[in-house]
């Protein structure tokens, strides 16, 4: 299955929940698309859930460390929740572990957003 997005609204926060693969072939730039989309229309934080992403390869990566740096230029920010272990494995070797802020439960990932200024 190819990467699918449904982007949502919770308050100030873009959701982007994301289904299927982040690959080179499967993602393209979706992802990059859409959050630069929402980026330059004003959009300061995003909470990206990934509980339905169940591969992700170096291109998807890639992708992930663009999206952060588009958001953080911009000055908003951006985290991520619900992340399958398989993917989480990926994301520590890379070590975006240390540079993402990493929930496993939407509701406590958005109570963030706000507890920060």
């Amino acid at each position: 299955m190819g990467l699918q997005l449904t982007m949502r609204e919770a308050g100030r926060v873009v959701v982007v929940d994301a289904v299927g693969r982040l690959t080179l072939t499967d993602g393209h730039t979706k992802l990059r698309d859409a959050v630069h989309v929402f980026a330059g229309n004003g959009s300061k934080k995003f909470l990206l859930n990934l509980a339905g992403l169940d591969f992700v390869d170096s291109y998807g990566i890639g992708e992930l460390a663009r999206c952060y740096s588009t958001v953080r230029r911009a000055g908003g920010d951006i985290k991520l929740v619900a992340v399958q272990p398989r993917v989480l494995e990926v994301l520590s070797m890379s070590r975006l572990t240390t540079v993402f802020q990493i929930y496993s439960a939407e509701d406590v990932a958005l109570e963030s957003f706000a507890r920060r200024p």
